[in-house]
């Protein structure tokens, strides 16, 4: 419960509305009164029904495909309610306004990989700042550089921390038949401090990447055989990697089990049936993007953020540090 003495208000786009209730419900506070919708061509509009002038304001919008009233949009139409409602906000003299992204898209294009490529990571940090946003609140980047992209401050919480907790206690009988292994060699440093606080050993699948949501096992790196693996990812899209690299860890590796946790859970196109006919005992995702409306997987299982997020609200609304939640 927030006792400081200043205006605290909070609001919420359509991408993960439930997910913000949660975190008002943690604060004690009641959820902002806006609309946000759009019109029949397809513009997005927002509307603020209650007074902000000089209230500490915190808009949470996961920068994700979502749907609402059976109607699909994408993660444009996300992006843009963000940044209409900042800039509402904004023109209704809000005291500070910090973007709530739980998980921020456009984050795979964070640098040129071959001539002509845009950075698109950079030119949506340009967007929510010269918006109105004066503070960025997000969980665990696809890259964590694109924090440099912003000229206004940016605190990158951790996934990793919720899901310590969760492994920890499901394997504390069977610690060392157990290990982390990261899909992927740009994973390896998430990976690795992951398996540092469950005190277990650490494995790579090493793959070569053909193309976009396409790629293609190699190696591993390390002994999973007769082992319970736990895959750690930041992200899962298509599915088709982490599906891959379980079927590796079983078909190559030899391992006796294999569980998946990643913070966002896209799941576009056929990923949940994939992730349902695959060798996986189980994914957990963290509810950073929310689950897809009438999704049936019995392997899918999801993780609440609201608690973490509440803390950090009430960190950066009290003026207190944030640093502790990085640990």
């Amino acid at each position: 419960m927030i006792t400081h003495g200043k205006s605290i208000k909070i609001f919420t786009g359509n991408s993960n509305p439930e997910l913000a209730k949660a975190i008002c419900q943690e604060l004690g506070v009641p959820l902002g009164n806006a609309e946000v919708g759009s019109f029949a061509d397809g513009e997005n509009y927002a509307s603020i029904y209650e007074t902000v002038r000089g209230s500490d304001v915190f808009v949470v919008q996961s920068t994700c495909p979502f749907e609402k009233d059976g109607v699909a949009h994408t993660v444009n139409d996300a992006l843009m309610e963000l940044l209409i409602m900042i800039d509402a906000l904004k023109r209704a003299s809000a005291g500070r306004i910090t973007a709530v992204i739980p998980y921020f898209g456009y984050a795979r294009q964070d640098r040129k990989t071959k001539p002509r490529d845009p950075i698109s990571a950079k030119l949506v940090a340009n967007l929510i700042t010269r918006a109105g946003a004066d503070r960025v609140l997000t969980m665990d980047l696809h890259a964590n550089q694109i924090q440099g992209f912003f000229d206004i401050p940016v605190d990158n919480l951790l996934g990793s921390p919720l899901f310590v907790n969760e492994f920890f206690r499901k394997y504390a009988a069977i610690q060392d038949e157990t290990m982390v292994v990261s899909p992927d060699v740009g994973s390896v440093a998430r990976a690795r401090a992951f398996a540092q606080k469950l005190a277990m050993p650490l494995a790579i699948v090493d793959k070569r990447r053909q193309k976009a949501n396409s790629s293609e096992v190699m190696n591993i790196i390390g002994d999973v055989r007769d082992k319970h693996v736990i895959l750690l990812d930041d992200m899962v899209d298509t599915g088709g990697s982490l599906c891959h690299a379980a079927k590796a860890l079983v078909d190559i590796g030899k391992a006796k089990s294999v569980t998946a946790c990643a913070t966002h859970g896209l799941l576009s196109g056929p990923a949940v049936q994939r992730i349902s006919d695959s060798v996986l005992d189980e994914v957990v995702f963290l509810d950073t993007i929310p689950p897809k409306p009438g999704m049936k997987c019995d392997k899918i299982r999801y993780i609440s953020v609201a608690h973490l997020f509440a803390e950090a609200i009430s960190h950066i609304y009290e003026e207190t540090s944030v640093s502790r939640l990085f640990s």
